[in-house]
């Protein structure tokens, strides 16, 4: 069992040390909450409204941007999820890191790009499969667009993950309300998993984003949801709580 934190976060565009500040503040106000790990947003350190200027902002994975990311999880004793540009050779990637402080983090690359905005800023990459451990939990991380795409979801669940961590930038309007309202609840039920679907908040370059966050559990149930600003959920993650659901609902036993 463990207590997770999710950030729904006004960026404060493309200013890195702004973002990571505010990261940092929430951190230690989820270290006060009793919680291990803390999610926040797609692209939610370099923005993701701010255009072409989020490339002169992209980093490799062992980067500054990376460095201080774990200087906050050790200093907090909270984990981190958080969303940036990452550069890897010639080629820029949406991308999300998990950092304890300790050792190598995991890194994940989105691979379904939305829209023309995001394919004319990022490259795809290949559909993966990123699993890692916390506290006894196995964790994978989808972004954003991925989640809508059920096999990616599945591929993680049937790779053993208990819990998938999603930081998202859904735009404000129907759609991103049914994501967040219907379909994640969804997702959780039929692969059997937690997952968290954490969204940028207000508005950044262009862009007005839903919010509407939410950590859904194994029965589809909302464990904890944001509304249209800025917030700090907590959730308590405990598997054991839903074994019958389980034994109820043996889909990935019955494929």
């Amino acid at each position: 069992m463990i207590r997770i934190a999710a950030l729904q976060m006004q960026t404060a565009g493309a200013d890195t040390s702004a973002n990571l500040a505010r990261i940092e503040s929430a951190a230690r106000e989820a270290a006060e909450a009793g919680a291990t790990l803390l999610v926040t947003p797609e692209l939610g350190v370099t923005s993701y409204g701010g255009g072409e200027d989020i490339l002169a902002l992209a980093e490799p994975a062992d980067g500054v941007i990376a460095a201080r990311l774990g200087q906050i999880a050790r200093e907090t004793s909270v984990a981190l999820v958080a969303g940036f540009a990452e550069k890897a050779g010639d080629a820029i990637y949406n991308s999300a890191i998990y950092t304890d402080g300790s050792g190598d983090p995991s890194v994940y690359r989105k691979s379904h790009l939305y829209g023309d905005y995001e394919r004319n800023l990022f490259a795809p990459a290949k559909p993966s499969t990123c699993l890692f451990s916390h506290h006894g939990m196995k964790l994978g991380m989808l972004i954003c667009y991925d989640v809508e795409f059920p096999e990616n979801v599945r591929r993680l669940a049937l790779a053993g993950a208990d819990m998938i961590l999603v930081p998202t930038a859904t735009p404000a309007g129907y759609s991103g309300s049914f994501i967040a309202e219907k379909m994640i609840p969804v997702r959780a039920f039929e692969n059997q998993v937690f997952i968290a679907y954490v969204n940028n908040v207000g508005r950044d370059g262009e862009f007005d984003y839903a919010g509407q966050s939410v950590i859904a559990a194994p029965d589809g149930s909302v464990l904890a949801q944001a509304r249209l600003s800025e917030a700090l959920l907590t959730a308590e993650i405990d598997p054991a709580l839903y074994a019958r659901s389980r034994s109820e609902n043996t889909y990935l036993n019955d494929l």
